[in-house]
């Protein structure tokens, strides 16, 4: 086991006594800002960061709201939910059936449900594409100070122009972080999962995700969009405000990466790579970024 893994375990086992629940035999799945748990009942256990109890009760909310919608989702355990242990949000999951990674148009097809949908009944926030994007600065220690000082730069002039963005497609409930890693591929079809950041905004925001991987990142290729584009009905590259969109998309995956360098050393290369892609060191788009887990 991890060292990151041990103290979670845990607060993993404080949370499963308070629903009711065997800890015995937990199984890590993913070990990252949020901690993946397996437990043997046929339950997946999600550790978020301390500070996000509001954030977890709203995804428990959602989730719930999504199935009586009719929106493949992941399905809250029927706990009484979430559970706070160690100052770190805990919630259940029902554990899916075999499964993989969704496809660009997967995400398209769930995006047109869920965009189509009347506003949640209940308050789920408002969208901020800047969240912690401050505090991953803060915490990008192996980027020279030079390159933090102009991604601080770059930030605040994304926030201007996020506040004047131009007129687009009606605002709605967004997913908020809509690409393959987070829909997956059942035998009944695909459905979302991580739905932390889901809350009212432009709808552009889960569409921008993918022209940023065609784009920015060549993780899409120009006929996986084509048909991302098809199946959603719309290409958010024709809008006006794509360029500020795709500008924050961006920044979040380079502080992302920049936050993490500092205690992942194999990650250093790829975050520097990435403020250099944004700099103009290393040519047009798209860039070809690695994945970072």
């Amino acid at each position: 086991m991890t060292t990151e893994a041990a103290p979670a375990l845990d607060a993993l086992a404080q949370a499963c006594a308070l629903v009711g629940l065997n800890s015995q035999g937990a199984e890590p799945v993913r070990i990252a800002e949020n901690q993946i748990w397996r437990l043997q009942e046929g339950v997946v256990a999600r550790i978020a960061r301390a500070g996000q109890l509001h954030t977890a009760q709203r995804e428990v909310r959602v989730a719930r709201w999504l199935t009586d919608h009719g929106v493949p989702a992941v399905r809250a355990a029927s706990v009484q939910q979430p559970v706070e242990t160690d100052g770190r949000p805990v919630t259940f999951w029902e554990e899916l059936p075999p499964s993989e990674h969704g496809t660009v148009s997967d995400v398209a097809l769930l995006l047109k449900q869920l965009h189509s949908l009347p506003e949640p009944d209940f308050n789920i926030g408002t969208l901020d594409p800047f969240v912690r994007v401050s505090a991953r600065l803060d915490a990008a220690t192996t980027l020279p100070d030079q390159d933090v000082r102009w991604l601080r730069g770059l930030h605040r002039e994304l926030e201007t122009a996020w506040a004047e963005l131009p007129a687009g497609l009606p605002t709605c409930a967004v997913h908020g972080d809509a690409w393959p890693g987070n829909i997956v591929r059942t035998s009944a079809g695909p459905l979302m999962m991580d739905l932390e950041r889901f809350s009212l905004g432009p709808p552009e925001w889960d569409l921008v995700s993918s022209a940023v991987r065609a784009r920015t990142t060549g993780a899409v290729s120009p006929q996986e969009y084509e048909e991302f584009c098809h199946t959603y009905g719309h290409d958010v590259t024709d809008w006006a405000g794509y360029p500020t969109l795709a500008g924050a998309r961006e920044l979040r995956m380079v502080t992302y990466a920049a936050q993490h360098a500092a205690s992942h050393p194999e990650w250093r290369t790829q975050a520097q790579h990435r403020v250099d892609c944004l700099r103009g060191r290393c040519g047009p788009r798209p860039w070809q970024w690695e994945g970072i887990p």
